[in-house]
């Protein structure tokens, strides 16, 4: 499947960060991943440090699928309203996701201090606006609701909007938890680490054909007939993953991302914020720690990679213009746009764990806005599940929820 259009700015930005082989001969290991993206990283990492002897494997170049065209937002919000999501999963299972989800921002954060590598992980406060006056009603509802639960937010008139971020909308939510990274760079420093500190082995350009099951495990054998010996795997491929699974539990669209060229100005906005807004699609920004301004949204329902990217121009000029109307008097000039392919789930939330009839296959499915922070909530998830741990909201993510 193709995952993203060409030139992505992550990956153009940093190049071949490193190098790792294919496949060439018989290995062993515990546990083999499958992908190695940026779920298939953060779940190596938790199961290296737990003492599992790990590999990695992928049939493209470490990160380049999904992973170079992430937009890497860390946000605790996820697309679905609380309010809406207590409606789907009941109020415990929504205040936990949320929290789990608030909980990763820092780990992801602990994680990039300990690999000790410019990441660019950066804590940013988030804002949400009404993108229209009959929205307020159901964003302060919003708003009340996650204040009353403990959540760090802020009610903000048009007044204190316009005060803040210098454009007019009618209200907004502002919270004051929220991150950026470089998913990309993330991915092979995390990778690079785990194979430093605990052994683990990442074989790239190796597709993987065939998952014979048998009473010693798994054998994972490529299309040259090199395989891999583990006793269990983990399917952390993304959208790529419903090729395993007996039913369909993804709904695909396709999205669209614009990069400026640098600006002389470090500050555009209060805190240099996560921006995002209540219509549907939805119109996201952040800056760069090289003074960019990153746009995106404006998803549509994905048909296949052709007609995907065949918009790509149209929408690149529907993001300028909204970009445009929020801050007309600034000089956005686009340097890098990309096109990429993400899915959804029917309540939001990812999938974690085994599938029913699967045993010992695991999936780190972070489907959604929050791929990232569902990754490394994934990751310990399945480090508890495969150690004997009991996690006590592993059953929010099953997939017969």
């Amino acid at each position: 499947m193709d995952l993203r259009s060409h030139c992505p700015y992550w990956l153009l930005k940093n190049g071949i960060v490193h190098s790792y082989p294919s496949l060439k001969q018989q290995e062993k290991c515990d546990i083999a991943i499958i992908g190695s993206g940026i779920s298939g990283a953060l779940t190596a990492w938790h199961l290296a440090r737990a003492g599992f002897k790990v590999i990695v494997v992928d049939k493209r170049h470490v990160g380049t699928g999904s992973t170079a065209a992430s937009t890497a937002l860390l946000q605790y919000e996820i697309d679905v309203p609380l309010v809406d999501l207590v409606q789907k999963v009941g109020e415990a299972n929504a205040l936990n996701s949320y929290r789990l989800c608030l909980e990763a921002i820092d780990s992801i954060g602990n994680i990039c201090s300990i690999v000790e590598q410019d990441c660019s992980f950066r804590n940013k406060p988030s804002m949400q606006y009404a993108s229209f006056n009959k929205h307020v009603p159901k964003l302060h509802e919003e708003f009340e609701y996650r204040r009353k639960h403990g959540f760090p937010v802020h009610w903000l008139s048009d007044e204190q909007v316009s005060k803040k971020f210098g454009f007019t909308k009618p209200a907004a939510i502002l919270s004051d938890a929220g991150a950026e990274v470089d998913a990309y760079k993330l991915t092979h420093s995390v990778l690079q680490y785990c194979m430093k500190h605990y052994g683990t082995k990442v074989f790239d350009k190796t597709a993987v054909k065939h998952i014979q099951h048998s009473k010693l495990g798994f054998d994972l054998t490529d299309e040259n007939g090199f395989s891999i010996r583990c006793r269990k795997v983990v399917i952390a491929c993304g959208y790529e993953s419903q090729q395993y699974l007996p039913e369909k539990v993804e709904v695909l669209h396709a999205t669209y991302a614009i990069v400026s060229e640098p600006f002389e100005q470090r500050d555009f906005w209060h805190k240099n914020s996560l921006i995002w807004e209540t219509a549907n699609p939805y119109l996201y920004m952040r800056t760069t720690n090289d003074n960019r301004i990153l746009i995106g949204g404006k998803d549509v329902p994905y048909t296949n990679a052709t007609e995907r990217d065949q918009q790509l121009k149209k929408k690149v000029a529907t993001l300028e213009r909204s970009f445009a109307a929020l801050y007309p008097a600034m000089d956005f000039k686009t340097d890098f746009s990309w096109a990429g392919t993400f899915a959804g789930t029917k309540d939001g939330l990812p999938y974690i764990g085994e599938h029913a009839g699967q045993p010992d296959i695991y999936y780190a499915l972070g489907f959604g806005g929050n791929g990232i922070t569902f990754s490394a909530i994934a990751g310990e998830m399945i480090k508890d599940m495969i150690t004997g741990k009991k996690n006590k909201h592993a059953a929010i993510f099953k997939f017969n929820r």
